[in-house]
């Protein structure tokens, strides 16, 4: 190498190009052009002494020593905008920006506070930006596992080395399907009746995940509460949903739980981190403040 530690700004704008697979994609978020991201890409290239990517016509690819380079890079990053936020810490006041995640279709259950915990933080730190986004849990765990996510909230069936899971509390789901379902003026209905229907599955759920839930396969799949509802209200498919999610339609007479005694479970959310980072300050405080927000079941 030419040098021992190339310039951050270097690494920064390697990190959002490998993000964006590409320097056209990049441009937004750099606020530079093509040429521009170009330039500093070669300068880090020769700063390092290595060829990071491949870009042409080919499209953009990173080359087997820049997925090694990128891997240290958010390992380096991190620890620096950890390293800050701990300086800010000293002098009593968080700064920096807290990148949170979380599963869709939570803001309507009680049992998670998260708009009065982010109420809270925001007034208590001002000087923080925070940064929300919604996604999958398997999006989720990847985030936090690469550090683009400092923390998630979610659901998380399967799990993922490297990261902390911090129980939370349980979320109920039930079957459900619409006015405009067969089934829906039926009673005592048959498990194995309910077992025939077209079922609407999750996009992440494995095949062993959908059977603990009753049913060997999936006639369709979605992978938010939004598209699932959508599809359950076509009276086309029956299909889980969590039930804070559901009552609205459920109280109006749109949707109707299918044999509660038999179908249905309690899925476990938990609060992630990366394995060495829940102590940084602006993860520890939110982690410590949504924590003191939650209701006792």
């Amino acid at each position: 190498m030419a040098t021992a530690l190339p310039d951050l700004k270097l690494l920064r704008i390697f990190v959002s190009v490998v993000r964006h697979q590409g320097f056209a994609n990049a441009q937004r978020e750099l606020n530079l052009s093509t040429s521009a991201i170009s330039t500093y890409m070669s300068q880090l290239e020769a700063a390092l002494g290595i060829v990071l990517c491949h870009r042409g016509r080919g499209g953009f690819s990173l080359t087997s020593k820049g997925e090694l380079f990128h891997q240290e890079t958010l390992r380096l990053l991190a620890e620096m905008d950890g390293f800050e936020q701990y300086a800010a810490a000293l002098k009593g006041e968080l700064r920096g920006t807290l990148n949170l995640g979380v599963i869709d279709s939570t803001v309507g259950d009680r049992a998670l506070p998260l708009a009065e915990a982010i109420g809270a933080y925001s007034q208590e730190h001002p000087a923080v930006h925070l940064h929300l986004s919604v996604s999958s849990p398997y999006e989720l765990q990847l985030g936090v596992q690469d550090n683009r996510l400092d923390l998630a909230i979610g659901a998380f069936s399967t799990r993922m080395s490297g990261l902390v899971y911090q129980p939370l509390y349980r979320e109920q789901h039930w079957l459900y399907c619409s006015n405009r379902h067969p089934l829906y003026h039926e009673r005592r209905i048959p498990e194995q009746v309910i077992t025939q229907q077209r079922m609407v599955g999750r996009g992440y759920w494995s095949q062993a995940e959908l059977a603990r839930h009753g049913f060997k396969h999936s006639a369709a799949t979605v992978e938010s509460m939004e598209a699932q509802l959508i599809l359950v209200l076509s009276g086309a498919y029956i299909g889980y949903l969590p039930e804070h999610y559901a009552q609205a339609w459920a109280d109006k007479g749109d949707l109707r739980v299918l044999s509660p005694a038999t179908f249905g479970y309690q899925a476990p959310f938990s609060m992630i981190t990366r394995r060495g980072r829940s102590r940084e300050p602006l993860i520890q405080t939110f982690r410590d403040l949504l924590k003191a927000q939650l209701v006792p079941a």
